[in-house]
């Protein structure tokens, strides 16, 4: 979540303050990502709404008081949207009582609107599917194209909200564009030694990421999304696994890695923790960390899985 607010003091420039719910905290055309989430820039002046994100499941997220706050204080609110924020965001801002950032209100943006979306289901949705996203998958921002998509997004916004500092938010969202540019090259080469790799995962959390990278995500932990693994869906992962050569699985840092690690002991493989947001670990702290920190990780697994001959 995101909320923005505009400082009317003797301060050489009126500033913004926002707060980034959910998913990616990033260093985009509005800000300067620091340790603690909070982003700065000469006009805008941006604090995440929700402490340590990036290990925390963003699908359950306990509102506290001080959020209400923050909400109440926002111009402008970011949201992910696709409904991820949607068990806990709706009764934060009903109860900040700020007509600026209501649903449909100018001050409420939803970054998904800007994003490729994945795996949105073809028929009906039930809950017999498990915890599935009926808008499609939320964690669109793992893929750098989108990254860019929605800081251009963001931008614009805040060119709206401010229209005097257009000028300003349109160069810092070239800035960031530019510096993405130059990380996206590193990234790739570091995965293309990989590309048609197969991994599991244990939560759908990584369509975008994998898609991005050419890997092909064959596998879940979980049996279905939200639903915790079963002893006979793991032994039926195990046979997959072992008959097509997989040997690597992904896990969110909000889940335990016992069964995963089990699962890879099992087919002479590794379980490694990958970040779906910033924040995850302390030195992850901007979307160009994030995407160093999985790819370096990712990479590492499937060059140890090499050498290892498997």
């Amino acid at each position: 979540m995101g909320l923005i607010r505009s400082k009317r003091n003797s301060y050489e420039h009126h500033k913004t303050t926002f707060h980034v719910s959910g998913g990616a905290r990033r260093g985009g055309p509005h800000s300067r990502s620091r340790r603690q989430g909070t982003a700065q820039g000469d006009r805008v002046d941006g604090r995440h709404g929700i402490p340590g994100a990036g290990y925390q499941d963003s699908h359950f997220v306990e509102p506290k008081p001080s959020f209400i706050a923050k909400v109440h204080g926002a111009d402008l609110l970011i949201s992910v949207g696709l409904q991820l924020e949607i068990g806990w965001l709706p009764p934060l801002i009903t109860q900040s009582r700020n007509p600026r950032v209501q649903p449909g209100a100018p001050g409420y943006l939803e970054g998904s609107q800007f994003a490729e979306i994945l795996e949105k289901p073809a028929g009906g949705v039930s809950r017999s599917m498990g915890d599935i996203h009926p808008l499609g998958n939320p964690h669109f921002w793992l893929d750098p194209n989108n990254g860019r998509a929605v800081a251009q997004g963001i931008a614009n916004k805040l060119s709206e909200v401010r229209p005097e500092d257009a000028a300003y938010f349109a160069q810092r969202y070239k800035d960031f564009a530019a510096r993405l540019a130059v990380a996206e090259k590193g990234w790739d080469q570091k995965m293309a030694p990989f590309r048609g790799r197969k991994v599991v995962t244990f939560h759908q959390s990584w369509p975008n990421f994998a898609k991005r990278f050419g890997i092909e995500v064959a596998g879940y932990v979980e049996p279905k999304p939200g639903i915790p693994p079963t002893p006979s869906h793991t032994l039926a992962l195990i046979g997959q696994m072992k008959s097509q050569n997989i040997r690597v699985i992904w896990v969110e840092p909000y889940f335990d890695t016992k069964v995963p690690n089990s699962i890879a002991n099992s087919v002479g493989g590794e379980a490694i923790v990958l970040l779906p947001s910033v924040g995850g670990v302390p030195e992850v702290t901007d979307y160009f960390k994030l995407f160093d920190y999985d790819v370096k990780l990712a990479a590492g697994a499937f060059e140890r899985m090499e050498k290892h001959g498997t």
